[in-house]
């Protein structure tokens, strides 16, 4: 008898831990990208232990530099009810033509004005995406996919597949930065690129953008009911143009990342990364229908689309279905995020 009571005694404790851990999940869903997270790093150091070795662990950082970026502007865009998948075209096309005019006439030009040009440039794309949301009334994926194949359109017809090697020197001495360097007991040398400082700062503004502005608060109640946004005297041009300019800017940054690290401008790369992006920032617990979002959940969303990409050939699974893990994912999020906002 004393077994039963005890039993039925620490059923409703049980239950109320549960329901205080599901309430927490549906507040806080970027938890739930944590697990995830923690989940796929122990299976995969349970496959292979190597998997711990510095290298590793810095090559997931460096990967996930410029996928932070656009992931950064995407989460702004989201969150504004919008959506955006234009910000890999602006990238490639910014960081081409800027690597072009800096090789060919300002061979000497600063790393931070070539960052401060690839920013406004980024930028100008996305004012007129944001221009012509708001001013065709057309859904914001239809405008961006539009903008996106113009972009590249372009690039396809007046660059082709024109390379350029050699970037300027103050691009390549950038993308040589590093924070600290690390030599394995295998000789193995690691490196931590200074880009990731770049990351820290977007974020860090973003949040800032998201948490502490007016901004900031604007951009969710439109995301939430653009309607009673407009109502409540929020400028809806104002807010949109922003938050597409915005994504733009963060591209274009991320663009002259990209041909840094990689010393080499190619006009396609960085095709192909859009639905990853927005399945990163959806992980870290973004509605797509806006009105939600975090900086946090939105890095871990990034971590995790980064291992997957990354590490998953240590446990001996193939690069063909790292989508469809990347898919389960986001189903299995879906899923919990939908039942708590029901509940």
């Amino acid at each position: 008898m004393t077994e039963i009571a005890s039993t039925t005694a620490a059923d409703p404790q049980r239950r109320g831990f549960l329901l205080r851990w599901w309430d927490l999940m549906g507040r806080r869903p970027e938890l739930f990208t944590l697990l995830l997270t923690i989940a796929t790093c122990l299976v995969v150091i349970a496959a292979n232990p190597d998997f711990l070795q510095m290298s590793n662990i810095v090559d997931i950082l460096r990967a996930s530099v410029v996928r932070g970026l656009f992931a950064m502007g995407v989460l702004v865009v989201l969150a504004s009810g919008g959506i955006d998948v234009s910000f890999t075209a602006i990238a490639a096309f910014v960081m081409y033509v800027l690597t072009m005019v800096v090789t060919t006439w300002f061979p000497g030009m600063p790393m931070t004005l070539i960052l401060i040009l690839a920013a406004l440039g980024g930028a100008a794309f996305g004012i007129v995406n944001g221009v012509l949301v708001q001013k065709l009334q057309a859904p914001s994926l239809i405008v961006t996919i539009g903008t996106q194949y113009v972009i590249r359109s372009f690039l396809l017809t007046f660059i082709g597949t024109a390379l350029f090697m050699n970037i300027p020197s103050a691009m390549d001495a950038f993308g040589k930065a590093s924070l600290f360097t690390h030599r394995a007991s295998n000789g193995v040398v690691s490196v931590l690129p200074a880009t990731v400082l770049v990351l820290a700062v977007a974020a860090i503004v973003t949040w800032y953008i998201l948490e502490r502005t007016l901004m900031g608060r604007a951009i969710f109640a439109i995301g939430g009911n653009s309607a009673i946004a407009e109502r409540l005297g929020i400028n809806l041009f104002r807010v949109r143009v922003f938050v597409f300019a915005y994504a733009g800017l963060l591209a274009g940054i991320a663009g002259v990342i990209h041909v840094s690290s990689n010393r080499l401008a190619n006009p396609f790369d960085l095709a192909g990364m859009e639905l990853e992006i927005i399945a990163a920032v959806v992980l870290g617990g973004a509605r797509i229908t806006g009105g939600s979002g975090s900086v946090i959940g939105t890095l871990l969303g990034v971590l995790l689309i980064t291992l997957v990409s990354n590490v998953l050939i240590f446990v001996g699974i193939p690069s063909t279905l790292q989508l469809a893990i990347v898919g389960i994912f986001i189903l299995i999020a879906g899923t919990i995020f939908a039942l708590r906002n029901r509940g």
